[in-house]
């Protein structure tokens, strides 16, 4: 595991030097500020950084089904939570309670291979070529064959039609006859399987983190400076940083991307902030990224291949838009796979599904419609501060920039925006991470 985490990290190592150079050679700050900031950010500890909002962070269990993680996560408003290991409960030693970070990003791409295995199972008409245990290749065969009341109406247990596509013995008649009517036949009663059915019902997070952990579980002490912490949330791609108190393994704070924000918001009125906010977002080279990289999903297209875009790319939110020149109308957010979880009843369909149709689901049974629906922009003559005000207030983690025509010619993100106000000394890996980076690497 260590051997992996180092690989991990070592080979992203030049995707961060890129991004974190391009940022540095269009701030166009003057010199003498971005010192004077990187020496303040350098001496200000960890430990001065507001605790979370409950003032105790919130862990999930090791053990803990997928379901009831995504309804803490979503319960608790927040995106990603600690992995703590029960077996380990009375180590003193943090690389052994806490197993990494679980978050919306893991589950969404454990929801999308479980989408994808049960229709692969349909069309290949047995469980061993598909990879999928019998018993859940069972439960989707009974469904497939449109065994999902009373089994006697059609002469079979759901055991014995799950059995027979199993075996491949429905396969001739029903599953390579008409394949996609087959995988249609699953509907809403998909999510009960993957949910309710083995060997689904039993995935916990600890497999979870085992295979789509996106980035290493990296902890730093309330003596570190928060220059480091600005420095993994920004150049390094860490969304939140977990602080531990030396010497002792729990976890005392959390400090995601968003926090850091909020944090800046705060800072209003003071001259360092103001001097670099009061700028318009294009005079900093904001966007970063060009119009050609911004990813982004037409309103017809399926809810499934928006998700599978932001797992592909590493993203947390697509801009949704309608007609060849990208007219933005809504925003998709990674969170918002919770509803495919913990609102499985919308959806009768799922396969089907396109991204307007997901969205005003969601509006129609949400009382936050105005959150869901609304497309949050700003023009490239819009302020820094601006932007960090509506990001904070509507607590997003990214705002699209659009022209005249609201066609969306580029994205600012929470990294962005951080980014703004930090640089990285010579020599800051060995100066100020702090032992869990540099223990981490070398193990």
């Amino acid at each position: 595991m260590a051997q992996e985490q180092e690989y991990r990290t070592s080979t992203t190592l030049p995707k961060c030097d890129t991004y974190f150079e391009t940022i540095q050679s269009r701030k166009k700050l003057p010199l003498s500020l971005q010192e004077t900031l990187t020496d303040a950010f350098a001496k200000i500890p960890v430990s001065s950084f507001p605790a979370v909002p409950s003032g105790k962070v919130i862990e999930i269990l090791a053990d803990t089904p997928i379901g009831e993680a995504v309804k803490i996560l979503s319960e608790s408003n927040i995106l990603s939570a600690p992995v703590k290991d029960p077996e380990a409960a009375n180590s003193s030693d943090w690389r052994r309670r806490y197993l990494g970070i679980i978050d919306y990003s893991a589950i969404i791409l454990w929801v999308l291979e479980g989408a994808e295995l049960a229709h692969k199972a349909l069309l290949v008409g047995t469980a061993t070529a598909a990879g999928v245990g019998a018993g859940a290749a069972g439960a989707m065969g009974a469904l497939a064959l449109g065994v999902t009341g009373p089994a006697a109406i059609a002469g079979l247990t759901a055991a014995a039609a799950g059995a027979a596509l199993a075996g491949g013995i429905a396969a001739d008649r029903v599953v390579a006859k008409d394949a996609p009517q087959a995988a249609d036949n699953l509907g809403e009663d998909f999510y009960k399987i993957i949910l309710e059915e083995e060997p689904f019902k039993s995935t916990t997070v600890r497999s979870i983190i085992k295979s789509y952990r996106w980035a290493p579980f990296v902890p730093v002490a309330r003596n570190s400076a928060m220059l480091t912490v600005l420095l993994l949330l920004s150049k390094y791609r860490l969304r939140n940083v977990p602080v531990i108190e030396t010497g002792k393994p729990d976890i005392v704070n959390f400090i995601t991307q968003s926090a850091v924000v909020q944090g800046l918001e705060g800072c209003k009125g003071r001259d360092w902030f103001d001097c670099i906010a009061e700028k318009r977002i294009a005079d900093l080279g904001l966007p970063f990224m060009s119009t050609d990289e911004v990813i982004s999903i037409q309103s017809n297209e399926l809810i499934l291949e928006a998700f599978k875009q932001m797992r592909d790319n590493k993203i947390g939110g697509l801009p949704i838009v309608e007609g060849p020149k990208k007219r933005i109308v809504g925003n998709l957010s990674i969170r918002d796979i919770r509803h495919l979880l913990l609102r499985p009843e919308l959806f009768t369909n799922f396969r089907k599904l396109t991204v307007m149709n997901f969205m005003n689901k969601i509006v129609s049974s949400s009382l936050q419609t105005g959150k869901v629906t609304q497309s949050i922009t700003c023009k490239p003559d819009s302020t820094l501060q601006g932007v960090i005000h509506t990001l904070a207030s509507q607590s997003i983690h990214r705002i699209y920039v659009v022209d005249g025509q609201d066609e969306v010619v580029g994205v600012i993100t929470l990294r962005d925006v951080i980014s703004c106000f930090v640089t990285e000394p010579p020599y800051n890996f060995d100066d100020y991470y702090g032992f869990a980076v540099k223990e981490m690497l070398n193990q």
